[in-house]
């Protein structure tokens, strides 16, 4: 079976389109493009504004004129991911996917499906001739994935509902009603090179397998973090003497555990034995600790050619001691939710290499204090070690109100459809509607979506029964407000 055959067919025939283009976040000129020709194609009236955000606009069906505006909202770009052994160009090709049982997936990448899904149901709502709702609009925005910068700059004079239906959540059962807001920690150091001993031999030590995720969603499972995890092991490995660190490179993205880390060392070939026992016990001890959670990691150790330089012992100490000292995981628990992590911090991305340390991380928290503290936290311990520090990018958090109207309406249609009461709940992660809550204090809110598994790494998929599920749902939801 096709993906354009499963069913609701206009929506997965959407969602098979959109995977054909490239939308990497920043780089929405091809997704912007075919937005703007599918409104021109249905007749659909639109507007673009300054950002690079796309409005459309469709009139009531007969008898829901006088309903109030919907305003229907996703966003267009996607996290690039792939495997180490992909070879995947995701600036030109299209996303591979194909059906596996109830799921469908991608071939060593991202699949798109966050937030695909919720794009292609929106073009499938603004593409209908049959379904029955009020006067619509919709806000498809630009960036979202690497700083919501469409939505914290879009022009607010565009829309004009009291009601927001957010398409980006990704458990059919749950209603999301609050969410996290973050802060980026990016952090930068030069530092000294030395030559390598032509007596020296190196070795390429890689941690791979890891099973990553969501930075935000996924960060309370306890997965590892690749970053973490190697820079354990560099620790112990800096014990034998004249033993140097060449380079270190681990993760990709700022809001997605990193799933993927390697180093380079080079040393005395009178050490190598000595040295890659010890590296066979600590990472043993690893694996041990983490065969229940993640029961495909994979340690390797491979001889490489020597590179020219090495950082100076020093400098490598610091660097390692810097990693193994800032916080990574959940910081804190929410009082006042069950199961919500309230606070947080995921060290994304490591570069040390040619002379510069680099990292990237993200601090989240569902209150604006809680970000401050483990910002600061995260800051102080880069600065103990000279680290040049920026923090930006930060953006609100969506307080939580379990009694609005959409809320009680929703729940109810739930109920009558399936038979159970959804999971009404806030998440943690830096759902759009935080800013757009800001912008628009007075519009109730609402996220949904259907089953969507391994967000941002190459292990993503969608369910297709859910999607179904999530298809229906929407629909009765927008003939009855």
């Amino acid at each position: 079976m096709k993906i354009q055959d499963l069913k609701p067919n206009n929506l997965w025939n959407y969602f098979y389109e959109i995977n054909l283009i490239p939308r990497a976040s920043k780089k929405e000129e091809k997704i912007r493009d075919y937005l703007v020709s599918f409104a021109k194609n249905n007749q659909i009236k639109y507007q673009t504004d300054s950002v690079g955000n796309v409005f459309l606009y469709k009139n009531a069906t007969s008898g829901y004129e006088n309903h109030p505006i919907i305003t229907l909202q996703a966003h267009m770009d996607m996290v690039h991911q792939k495997n180490n052994d992909t070879v995947f160009d995701f600036d030109n090709q299209a996303i591979e996917m194909h059906i596996d049982d109830d799921w469908v997936k991608a071939n060593g990448t991202t699949l798109g499906a966050d937030n695909g899904i919720g794009l292609a149901a929106i073009l499938a709502v603004f593409a209908s001739k049959d379904l029955k709702h009020p006067p619509l609009e919709a806000l498809i925005t630009m960036d979202e994935e690497t700083g919501m910068t469409g939505a914290k700059n879009l022009n607010i004079n565009y829309l004009k509902g009291n009601t927001l239906l957010n398409l980006d959540s990704e458990d059919e059962e749950e209603f999301s009603i609050g969410c996290a807001g973050g802060m980026d920690t990016n952090t930068s150091k030069n530092y000294t090179l030395l030559p390598i001993s032509t007596v020296n031999i190196s070795y390429e030590f890689s941690l791979s397998g890891l099973l990553g995720g969501h930075s935000g969603m996924d960060i309370h499972l306890g997965r590892g973090n690749a970053n973490k995890l190697l820079n354990r092991v560099l620790y112990e490995l800096l014990s034998v003497e004249l033993t140097q660190l060449v380079s270190f490179v681990g993760g990709s993205l700022r809001n997605a555990i990193p799933r993927e880390a390697r180093m380079t060392l080079t040393f005395p070939f009178e050490k190598e034995e000595q040295l890659l026992a010890l590296w066979l016990n600590v990472t043993e001890k690893i694996s041990l600790e983490y065969k229940t959670i993640e029961p495909q990691i994979l340690f390797q150790a491979k001889k490489v050619e020597n590179e020219k330089n090495a950082i100076n012992n020093e400098d490598s100490k610091d660097f390692c001691s810097c990693i193994h000292s800032v916080f990574n995981g959940v910081y804190r628990m929410s009082p006042e939710m069950k199961d919500l992590v309230e606070t947080s911090s995921n060290l994304a991305l490591v570069k040390l290499k040619n002379g510069q340390f680099e990292t990237q991380s993200l601090q989240r928290s569902s209150i604006q204090s809680g970000i401050e503290e483990i910002s600061r936290s995260v800051k102080c311990v880069f600065e103990s070690f000279s680290c040049k520090v920026q923090q930006g990018n930060d953006y609100p958090g969506w307080k939580p109100n379990p009694n609005s109207m959409i809320v009680q309406k929703m729940s109810s249609w739930y109920k009558e459809m399936f038979n159970k009461n959804p999971k009404i709940l806030a998440c943690h992660a830096g759902l759009e509607c935080g800013i757009l809550s800001a912008h628009f204090p007075e519009m109730e809110m609402i996220s949904f979506g259907p089953n969507i598994k391994g967000a941002h790494s190459p292990d993503e998929k969608v369910q297709i029964s859910s999607v179904q599920n999530f298809w229906n749902f929407l629909v009765k939801t927008l003939e009855n407000l």
